[in-house]
């Protein structure tokens, strides 16, 4: 909104005063500065040992490693909603620098991504040429907010020195499977072994490792490696021509990008076995620091729950399902498979079965006709939408029946949308007496429903009379018994055991552990991404390349799109980029047993590839021989008393990345970890989500966003270009009309007024509306700050060598020990309140201030404004940077009051406050509160029947 530049305003009287500081000033401050901070390397953080090694004096103190996530660089550049973060971290390190610590504190850009190649494809620009412009951008809009990075540790993951060793750990995923008897991953190499040696059986079949085909084998390993292809079930977005994880897909079943309508297909793609280390994932989360909020949403996407696994047999073999309510076994009545289900055709027969009902076969002719009719109906639904409280249940019956194990019941099988292959087995054994959904279904398919649990709402046995099902913990279970096993009369904690104990003794079922997570599709139909370092053979067989032939970089293409299709045909296969160029993708290589002809994988890893390991780039970052020096790992994040798994000291970010790149990164080291390739199982020890900065978005009577720099308020209404808009607070950007960059504010009042105003808006993790009003707020306390030290008009300093009074003492002490303490705990908005107190108090004095209270202050505001700090300092006289300088130390004697104030009270009214030391007994204060003259007035001779005392702030007196 249009106002007068209180900047502009102080700039204008720069005349009178030459040395007041002003936005000029400040600019040219931070210039210098920032200037002096790249050619000294103030901030660079030495290693133990390689190539960064540095001051051992420094190596020897306590280490801290703080990261931001990572940021992509988008063509909009920043606006000040963007730098909150970086702006909070590099408070936090500049603080522990001062108190004592190696600081690794450093910044890279996550660049592969959607939006270079969209852009490509519009502009036949190179995705790397775009992508590395921002990266230019952003490094100049960072910069001018006087970061205090490591830049010798910054890379993109587009390097293809870094991608090389992202490729490199896919391989070392590829090449391991996990043991669930030792619970780790190991090389695939010692799996290998077990079936040559006899020690571990092939699975599937009686002949020896030997034996096999190559193709088998490959088959074999693939049911282990912790990195696989299989055909399955994916989510297929014609209108962005790729597949998405399950992550990447909204609750409305769109795609996150591009709000493309999502489909279920089948198709080969590339997949993670994150589900292999779900315990783990679930059990290391206690340990961390991280917020609760956070831990919960990874808990529930991981969905935890115990039960049974119970075969149904069916034709010979069985279908399989997960409950966890295998008490309710005998009241199961009928199968439900999800549509995609991969052992629905196997069991569709020809033609309907004698005596099947109408209302099951859909007015087909036959099953097969009403599977395909029905798996097509499905398919164009979201996994949400097909899990919806629809009133109308749909399926169909496949034409086949199961036997329920317990008792010998035939049950039909049907296909229905609301059970998916994503969760279980794919497979549900219906209980509709004991569930809604179930219990609807079995209404309009006209299936018998058995009362299993006893109600307790007084509705009867009879489920002829029910309205709904009725579902319950606590009832006891009836009508659930065989010859051998009997539940009836049992509680549900108890007749799952016995049930579960009776399967196992029967083989028809056992005790299980089931998850929510899927593993995690890692294909991606795009071109501006990491290239797999896979080649198929002529079989099809999958081989790794050698560490020798790394990095496999991107070959240029003529069309960096995927073929895109109409969003809502979800009958279309993808087409990608790199398959396109067929000098790149076929080609003959020697993998140790003679040249072979050999075809390139054309899909690409995710964009959440690169940021799944970054923290250990950082450590090590022009290592060309390893992924990180051991001895710089464990230096950086090896456990230790606090960190019982390791990890970064401090990682800040956003929230929304809870179920993304947190959990598979914690994937990725936690399979490094097995592997001894580091030391640090976790790659986050503590975790803050900052809030996010929101800005007021103002729309016409369209209802289109207008310029929030040219609305004006008048009496409390607000107008553009004379027509009145409606204001709403919301997110900050450029399609919104309401961003305001960075380089405006540090332009209109500098780069440490910035800071200041972001980091004092509120606490850090609380969302704040941002309001270039006032900014001017930290700007004057700069000025003020500024002219407590130095002469306006000669530019000299003007503190003394003279001793603080009392008062002052303890102002400044109390400061420096609510600062330190607020600094530590990521208060930063409480620390600047008390800077701005001090110093406010130093100005009312209306004196030089004393040298001894002036460095401790300047010292304070560092690591909140350090431009203005590092000059300051330097002009009282110190030639060493400020940014390594001991942060103040409290005196004990100043920070306790003197005296403090105690409340008597008589018959429950105040008639006396008393100042007394704060160390007072109970005893010593009674006899005070009874001999002061306005106590023993009020008392009026009256008895004092009892005498209340809580030193050293009440005394309560009771007559009577």
């Amino acid at each position: 909104m249009s106002e007068t530049n209180p900047a502009a305003t102080a700039a204008a009287s720069a005349e009178a005063a030459p040395h007041r500081y002003t936005a000029a000033l400040a600019a040219d401050i931070e210039a210098r500065w920032q200037d002096f901070w790249d050619a000294d390397g103030t901030y660079a953080a030495p290693n133990p040992t390689g190539d960064l090694a540095g001051d051992p004096e420094l190596v020897a103190k306590p280490k801290k490693f703080i990261m931001d996530m990572f940021p992509y660089p988008s063509g909009a550049g920043l606006h000040v909603g963007h730098p909150l973060g970086y702006i909070a971290t590099d408070v936090y390190a500049r603080f522990q620098r001062m108190t004592g610590h190696n600081v690794l504190h450093t910044l890279g850009f996550d660049a592969f991504g959607l939006p270079a190649e969209q852009y490509a494809v519009q502009t036949g620009t190179h995705p790397r040429v775009s992508t590395e412009a921002n990266i230019e951008n952003m490094k100049a809009q960072l910069r001018r907010l006087g970061l205090g990075h490591d830049k010798r540790r910054s890379f993109a993951t587009i390097d293809p020195d870094y991608y090389k060793w992202t490729q490199w750990i896919f391989l070392q995923i590829f090449n391991s499977w996990y043991d669930a008897e030792a619970g780790r991953a190991r090389p695939i190499a010692e799996l290998i072994a077990a079936f040559e040696s006899g020690e571990r059986p092939v699975p599937g079949t009686t002949r020896a490792w030997s034996e096999l085909s190559e193709g088998e084998r490959a088959d074999v390993l693939g049911e282990y490696r912790l990195a696989y292809a299989s055909d399955a079930p994916v989510n297929w977005c014609p209108g962005l021509g790729t597949v998405l994880a399950n992550e990447e897909v909204t609750a409305d079943g769109r795609s996150e990008r591009g709000n493309f309508p999502v489909f279920k297909a089948k198709l080969r793609q590339w997949n993670m076995r994150i589900t292999a280390y779900a315990d783990r994932l679930l059990e290391d989360l206690e340990e961390l620091d991280w917020p609760e909020a956070i831990k919960l949403q990874q808990r529930n996407w991981i969905g935890r729950s115990e039960g049974a696994r119970v075969d149904f047999p069916i034709d010979g073999e069985n279908i399989t399902v997960f409950t966890t309510r295998p008490d309710t076994l005998f009241g199961a009545t009928y199968m439900v498979l999800a549509p995609e289900h991969p052992l629905v055709e196997k069991f569709t027969p020809e033609a309907w079965p004698e005596g099947t009902h109408d209302v099951w076969t859909g007015g087909h002719a036959t099953p097969s006709e009403a599977v395909a009719a029905y798996r097509a109906q499905a398919a164009a639904k979201s996994d949400v939408e097909r899990q919806a409280e629809a009133k109308d249940k749909t399926g169909v019956f496949i034409g086949a029946y199961a036997t329920n194990p317990v008792n010998g019941e035939r049950v039909p099988v049907f296909i229905a949308d609301y059970v998916l292959m994503g969760y279980g087995t794919g497979a549900i054994m219906a209980v509709p007496a004991g569930d809604q959904r179930d219990f609807e279904f079995a209404r309009a398919f006209e299936l018998p429903i058995h009362c299993i649990v006893e109600p307790t709402d007084g509705r009867g046995t009879d489920t002829a009379t029910w309205e709904n099902a009725f579902a319950s913990y606590d009832a006891k279970i009836i009508n659930s018994s065989n010859d051998e096993v009997t539940l009836d009369g049992l509680g549900v904690a108890e007749a799952k055991a016995r049930i579960t104990e009776w399967m196992q003794s029967r083989g028809v079922g056992e005790g299980t552990v089931n998850f929510r997570l899927r593993d995690w599709l890692f294909s991606r139909q795009r071109y501006w991404g990491e290239p797999f370092p896979i080649v198929y053979d002529e079989d099809g067989i999958a081989h790794a390349l050698p560490e020798s032939m790394l990095p496999l970089e991107l070959p240029e293409v003529e069309d960096y799109s995927p073929r895109t299709f109409d969003p809502d045909d979800a009958d279309t296969q993808p087409e990608t980029p790199l398959s396109r160029n067929e000098d790149w993708v076929n080609v003959t290589l020697d993998l140790g047993d003679g040249p072979r002809k050999y075809r390139r994988e054309t899909n690409t890893m995710p964009n959440w590839a690169g940021s799944c390991w970054y923290e250990f780039r950082y450590l090590d970052p022009h290592n060309d021989q390893k992924l990180v020096d051991p001895e710089i790992e464990r230096y950086w994040m090896g456990p230790r008393e606090g960190l019982p798994h390791g990890g970064v000291d401090l990682y800040v970010g956003g929230a929304e990345h809870a179920v993304l790149h947190l959990l598979y990164a914690r994937f990725w080291s936690k399979v490094l970890y097995d592997l001894g390739h580091v030391s640090s199982a976790e790659p986050f020890h503590k975790l803050f989500n900052q809030g996010m900065i929101q800005a007021y978005v103002y729309r016409d009577s369209r209802g289109i966003a207008v310029p929030a720099a040219e609305v004006e308020e008048r009496d409390g209404d607000y107008y553009y270009q004379g027509e009145k808009v409606s204001r709403l607070l919301g997110k900050m950007g450029k399609s919104l009309k309401n961003a305001v960059t960075p380089d405006e504010i540090a332009a209109e009042y500098g780069a440490d007024t910035l800071r200041l105003y972001e980091m004092a808006m509120g606490p850090l993790d609380v969302s704040r509306p941002w309001d270039t009003r006032a900014v001017v707020g930290q700007f004057r306390l700069l000025q003020r700050l500024w002219r407590n030290v130095v002469d306006e008009d000669s530019g000299e300093t003007t503190v003394t060598g003279a001793e603080p009074d009392e008062d002052t003492l303890r102002a400044l002490h109390k400061a420096i020990d609510g600062v330190r303490q607020d600094l530590e705990g990521l208060r930063f908005n409480t620390a600047i309140a008390k800077v701005t107190e001090l110093n406010n108090h130093l100005t009312k004095a209306g004196t030089a201030v004393p040298r001894q209270v002036a460095e401790p202050l300047v010292l304070m505001i560092a690591p909140l404004a350090p431009h203005i700090a590092e000059e300051l300092w330097r002009r009282l006289g110190h030639t060493e940077s400020v940014v390594h300088q001991d942060f103040p130390v409290a005196d004990p004697r100043y920070v306790v009051d003197e005296t403090v104030t105690c409340v008597v009270q008589v018959k429950g009214k105040v008639k006396a406050r008393l100042e007394v030391p704060p160390g007072i007994s109970d005893e010593e204060l009674e006899k005070a509160a009874l001999a002061d003259e306005k106590v023993v007035l009020a008392l009026g001779g009256a008895a004092v029947r009892k005498v209340i005392v809580r030193a050293p702030k009440l005394v309560n007196i009771v007559t009577g």
